[in-house]
């Protein structure tokens, strides 16, 4: 009987190469040989995929163990999003393989340039500084503000607390002011008097976007010392409005909400119109053409990151990764969203790093004439 080996079907193909006859011992020796090798091959491929991930885990544990994490916020202590950023890094801390500590150092003087320029250029790139980025920060970079020093594109984005899908930025007035809906400012006789923070503010920005980009006869009253100063003047009826966030309507004047004092006619920084405003169209809607709307849509950009964190560019991928992971795991932390509820934090819409990505490239394709109108409304708003 033939004595075949159970490689024969392997043999056979390699048989013509060697040419036909009766196979030395040596052939078969090599041809065993060869046999375990490739499975020994197959072997140590399999360990490797089976054991990689842990070793990198291990790998980011025992870098941050026992280490501090510096967290820079670009704001004075005691604000809104200074608060919000101690409450990301107590919890944020518990997600990091090796429960690092986090300090946060305010450095309200750099400005949303200033620490974005840090964090580019200066901040260490091992994965031991993170940092509260101002909404702007990467819209004006994309503007081609003067002093940027940065490529937002390269930075390591951890995600957004906040993507404005539960809040609006919305055109208010006192429920007695004679303009019942944007329509009535749009070619009426109505006008309304909004209270401004000034130069460059959000509030400003968006008042002027109305009243230039969607025709509402508007006229802004700069100055004011922030909202609350301007909420007074319109309860004194030195100003009939503001442009403001629901969140910071039901924060802070929750009485003058709840208490239907006044009257939402345009809401900002969302696609759709809030659920709690069915009624009252979104910029979008009443945009007159196509580059009106493109102009609104990238204006509402910083809405859409409205509570970014960042890291260096160039930290190592493995600590990258676990940074994005322990920031997406904190959002969805029932600690973590307990401690929002506490302090009426109402717009816990996370995003992550990727998303912010994708929204970034979206901005950078707007063409240069929308970015230079848009330019020249932020302007005339200083």
């Amino acid at each position: 009987m033939d004595q075949r080996s159970p490689w024969g079907s392997l043999t056979d193909q390699v048989e013509p190469m060697i040419g036909r006859g009766e196979k030395s011992w040596p052939w078969i020796i090599a041809m065993r040989f060869l046999t375990h090798l490739i499975g020994m091959c197959l072997g140590l491929a399999l360990a490797c995929v089976t054991f990689v991930a842990p070793i990198h885990a291990d790998e980011v544990e025992n870098f941050y163990r026992g280490k501090n994490i510096d967290l820079l916020v670009g704001y004075a202590p005691g604000g809104l999003n200074d608060t919000l950023s101690r409450i990301v890094g107590r919890h944020l801390s518990k997600k990091i393989p090796g429960n690092p500590n986090i300090i946060v150092r305010n450095m309200s003087s750099a400005g949303p340039i200033g620490i974005a320029n840090h964090m580019y250029h200066a901040a260490d790139k091992d994965g031991s500084v993170i940092a509260s980025l101002d909404r702007t920060g990467a819209q004006l970079a994309i503007r081609g503000e003067l002093h940027v020093r940065f490529d937002p594109m390269k930075f390591v984005w951890l995600g957004s607390v906040a993507s404005f899908e539960q809040d609006a930025y919305l055109v208010l007035v006192n429920s007695t002011h004679p303009a019942k809906s944007a329509a009535d400012l749009i070619g009426g006789s109505a006008k309304a008097l909004i209270g401004s923070v000034g130069a460059g503010s959000t509030n400003q920005v968006f008042a002027m976007l109305a009243r230039d980009a969607l025709k509402l006869n508007i006229e802004t009253i700069r100055g004011y010392r922030g909202t609350g100063p301007i909420f007074l003047a319109m309860q004194s009826q030195e100003v009939d409005g503001i442009v403001t966030g629901i969140s910071t309507m039901m924060t802070t004047q929750g009485n003058l909400w709840n208490g239907g004092k006044v009257r939402s006619l345009v809401q900002f920084g969302r696609a759709t119109r809030h659920r709690s405003l069915p009624d009252v169209p979104t910029g979008r809607e009443l945009a007159p053409d196509a580059d009106t709307l493109a102009l609104i849509e990238f204006a509402e950009l910083p809405f859409a990151m409205s509570r970014p964190f960042i890291t260096p560019p160039n930290i190592p991928g493995d600590r990258a990764k676990a940074l994005q992971v322990a920031f997406m795991a904190t959002m969805v932390d029932q600690d973590f969203i307990a401690e929002l509820e506490r302090i009426n934090f109402d717009d816990l819409s996370p995003i992550d790093g990727a998303a912010i990505i994708e929204l970034l490239q979206r901005a950078m394709r707007t063409p240069k004439s929308i970015i230079d109108r848009y330019n020249q409304i932020e302007k005339a708003s200083g």
